[in-house]
């Protein structure tokens, strides 16, 4: 592939990950790791995404609760900070595609049961010690993969947040995510000024895309919302296992 063709695909790819991030508020990630392996190592195409993912993310963030939502997810955030460091350098060296795997099943399976109407809740009661547990587990998984789903979006999910109030928890969780994966990365020796510049550039048409999926989300109802959230999902885990199994 010459450089201008890989140019346009790596364009292409930010576009359509972008435009599903802006109608579910999330996907970008998972989308444009899942493409960008095509031609690419998982840990370049992890690097790739820190700046599109720090900014898409900042840019869910704008509401009148976020510090609610900030002090109500602040122990599973740091969680997800500890579990990535715990986990660094497992992206760098994943080689057989098992991480990915796994994680498109789940996504699967988590997304049949919510498509079926079935509420998962998670006790106020709980959260305390819950919320560190599934930060911890977010942020292996995070290390593993470069995406940054699960357990942590089943687990928003079950919080009972409304529609924006959860695309703003999504947002505040997948920066944390973003920048403790990026340490990661450069102590890995994955990122470095020129992946950085390189990141810089895959933003404009990762916003371009976002802009029209967000537009559209703003059009939709609660409960379409909720529709486009769990098929999203369930798209995006059958994606991660048809492209593992090959």
């Amino acid at each position: 592939m010459d450089q201008t063709t890989l140019f346009l695909f790596i364009a292409a790819t930010f576009v359509v990950a972008g435009f599903v991030k802006g109608v579910i508020g999330l996907g970008l990630p998972t989308i444009a790791v899942g493409i960008l392996g095509v031609v690419m190592a998982p840990a370049q195409a992890a690097a790739l995404l820190v700046i599109p993912n720090l900014v898409t993310n900042s840019w869910q963030l704008s509401g009148p609760k976020f510090k609610a939502i900030a002090l109500r997810l602040w122990p599973m955030l740091a969680g997800t900070c500890l579990g990535t460091w715990a986990g660094a350098g497992l992206l760098e060296k994943a080689k057989d595609g098992s991480a990915t795997l796994w994680l498109g099943i789940a996504l699967v399976l988590y997304a049949l049961v919510g498509l079926k109407a079935a509420k998962l809740r998670v006790p106020a009661a709980h959260e305390g010690w819950l919320g560190p547990v599934v930060g911890v587990l977010t942020g292996v998984s995070t290390a593993a993969t470069g995406v940054f789903v699960l357990p942590a979006v089943p687990y928003l999910q079950a919080l009972g947040f409304e529609k924006e109030e959860l695309v703003q928890a999504l947002g505040l969780s997948f920066i944390v995510s973003t920048v403790a994966l990026a340490f990661g990365l450069v102590g890995a020796g994955a990122l470095d000024w020129t992946i950085a510049g390189a990141s810089l550039l895959a933003l404009l048409p990762a916003l371009a895309g976002m802009g029209v999926g967000q537009a559209i989300r703003q059009r939709i109802s609660a409960a379409t919302f909720k529709l486009c959230f769990f098929a999203g999902l369930l798209a995006l885990g059958c994606y991660l296992v048809l492209r593992t199994m090959g």
